[in-house]
């Protein structure tokens, strides 16, 4: 999940620098959204004490 967060971080900033602002408004939102998610599924998974490797 952190990996598709960076790239739409990639995507959302490569847009930026060539001036589509729309496409990366777009890859921005889900690029944040994504990293939420997996902040709280981290979160969960340290308090229930379940680790995936």
């Amino acid at each position: 999940m952190l990996t598709w967060t960076l790239i739409f971080l990639v995507v959302a900033i490569i847009a930026g620098v060539l001036g589509f602002s729309g496409i990366a408004s777009t890859a921005g939102g889900f690029a944040r959204v994504l990293f939420f998610v997996f902040l709280v599924l981290f979160a969960v998974s340290l308090i229930t004490g379940q680790r995936s490797f």
